[in-house]
């Protein structure tokens, strides 16, 4: 028989680890994170043979963290770890990407099926062998354990629609000896996502053209599920043909350019500009595009925005008043209000959407301070550059950051785990090679996941990491001060010498900072790693603004 006729005979079956396979990159998935470990290692060596690059990262949460950002630029992502030690060990990460909707694909190995009889205590195993599916269950929209192999092919499926329907991380585990058990290959493509109810459709669409050409001063709110559903065109085309002014979120930062002439600013309660506050809470009908209302987005609860005066559309729900439609998706729904082609009332925008960067001229041998630093940044910002900010003041001064084009932001706004920046950078250098990295970290953030730094090393890529020295948990100083808010102090500008790559930056003064950033910008070949020696207590101009509301209201 010849070699053609095997492979002619065979088409008719497929193993469930290639299924798998052939299903992510139908999905336009090029890379997968994780950490070998036994129990999935035959699915690894099937991906080392696929078009599927594996990224090997230094730890499980890491790799939940660059498979976040990956889901973030490129639609979809997925980690592969081992059993309980591995997967566990990603929980936090992937309840991140769960919180801010980002659609991770968990795939765990784990014991095989006839390893599993008497039910004995093989290493890894915790409690029970179902124990890990059922934490992950909490943390994501969907869950397939593989035990019936003629079942695999409807559970992946199922799975990855779920993924794509609510952009949200998804779990399949598959125990090590069913990854090559075969079963005939399904004859029917998987079913598209289901359609927008018509009727409630028809009727969502007429009620909010009737309040929005009733309005003064209509604008748009627009937030992270913009991103997620790549639904940014249809945001600029109705907005450019309405008039409609738009603001963003902190959550939902760059799902337009900032330099948009429709754009008025980031609405975040007390921490953002007044002016921008006061112009999207004087709206008289406020169309809400994908909004996660979080305490973040919201300025610690500080903004005020009256749920009769807006027009709330998200994935799972659209509210308009106090009428709930259902089965409405927020891409037919956008579409069909540009279909709409209003014409409505609009207002001169603040002057400040308009106005253009600070120059930055470094004052001689001056201390650095939060703003001055972040004034820097934003001077040095370009369209080729992906900003990425840990939490804390990482993120709180870059809000004031002004985004050159659309998603070139990137944070952990509402879920804010710590220690996500630098494995971001993995996860957005794989996914757009073409954009150089901007990593705004604190230096707490940083000691917990900073070693990924090797990684980016080893993959040769040439992110800025930019590292908020300031000895301890700022932000958390000026809740409640005390000696758990101290850290040890690195020289994180000498991890160059240790890794044996990339180039280090010591900064105290804006005349060093000037000098850093210029060489960094000029070394295209690895990564640049900045320590920028911050006073303990300074602050963001952000953050300034929110402690001055809030210590209003106490």
């Amino acid at each position: 028989m010849t070699t053609e006729h095997k492979n002619a005979s065979a088409t008719d079956e497929i193993s469930i680890g290639q299924y798998l396979i052939d299903r992510l990159v139908s999905l336009g998935l090029k890379h997968a994170f994780g950490i070998p470990g036994d129990y999935i290692l035959t699915l690894y060596k099937m991906l080392e043979s696929s078009p599927i690059k594996l990224v090997g990262m230094t730890r499980e949460d890491s790799a939940g963290f660059a498979a976040d950002a990956y889901a973030r630029i490129n639609g979809l992502s997925c980690v592969c770890v081992t059993y309980c030690v591995g997967g566990l060990s990603a929980c936090n990460s992937i309840a991140g990407a769960y919180a801010e909707k980002s659609p991770v694909v968990v795939v765990s190995g784990s014991p095989g099926m006839r390893e599993r009889e008497h039910n004995p205590l093989l290493h890894h195993k915790v409690k029970d062998f179902s124990t890990q599916a059922e934490v992950f269950e909490k943390i994501t929209v969907a869950t397939a354990v593989i035990e019936d192999p003629t079942r695999a092919f409807a559970e992946i499926d199922r799975v990855l629609a779920a993924a794509l329907r609510y952009k949200r991380p998804v779990y399949i585990e598959i125990p090590r000896d069913l990854v090559q058990a075969t079963a005939p290959r399904p004859t029917k493509a998987p079913a598209p996502l289901p359609p927008s109810d018509p009727d409630a459709l028809r009727e969502a669409l007429d009620e909010a053209e009737e309040l929005l050409k009733a309005a003064a001063r209509p604008m748009i709110l627009a937030d992270v599920e913009v991103h997620r559903f790549g639904l940014q065109d249809e945001l600029i085309k109705l907005a450019e043909s309405t008039g409609m002014p738009i603001a963003t979120t902190i959550l939902g930062k760059s799902v337009v350019s900032e330099q948009h002439p429709q754009f008025v600013g980031v609405y975040e309660g007390a921490m953002g500009h007044a002016h921008v506050t006061e112009f999207v809470e004087a709206s008289d009908c406020l169309l809400m595009l994908g909004c996660f209302m979080t305490d973040i987005n919201l300025g610690i609860f500080t903004a005020k925005l009256e749920p009769s005066r807006c027009i709330d559309a998200t994935s799972e729900d659209l509210r308009i008043h106090h009428h709930h439609y259902r089965d409405v998706r927020l891409d037919d729904f956008l579409r069909g209000l540009i279909a709409r082609n209003m014409k409505l009332k609009t207002v001169p925008l603040p002057e400040r959407s308009l106005a253009p960067r600070v120059k930055w001229v470094a004052e001689p041998d001056k201390s650095l301070t939060t703003a001055r630093l972040f004034t820097r940044l934003d001077s040095m910002l370009d369209r080729e550059m992906t900003v990425i900010a840990d939490i804390g003041d990482s993120l709180f001064g870059s809000s004031d950051l002004t985004m050159g084009r659309r998603t070139e932001f990137i944070s952990p706004a509402y879920y804010t785990s710590m220690g996500f920046a630098v494995p971001a950078a993995v996860g957005a250098g794989m996914a757009n090679p073409k954009s150089r990295a901007l990593v705004i970290v604190g230096d707490g953030a940083f000691q917990m996941t900073g070693m990924e730094i090797s990684t980016i090393a080893r993959l040769g890529l040439n992110p800025i990491v930019v590292v908020m020295n300031n000895k301890g948990y700022t932000t958390e100083r000026f809740l409640l001060e005390g000696s758990f808010n101290d850290i040890p102090n690195w020289a994180y500008h000498k991890i160059p010498e240790v890794i044996g790559a990339g180039k280090g930056f010591e900064v105290r003064t804006e005349t060093e900072l000037d000098a850093a950033l210029e060489a960094a910008l000029a070394n295209t070949s690895s990564f640049s790693l900045l320590n920028v020696h911050l006073a303990p207590l300074d602050r963001s101009p952000a953050l300034e603004r929110l402690a001055k509301r809030l210590a209003k209201l106490v």
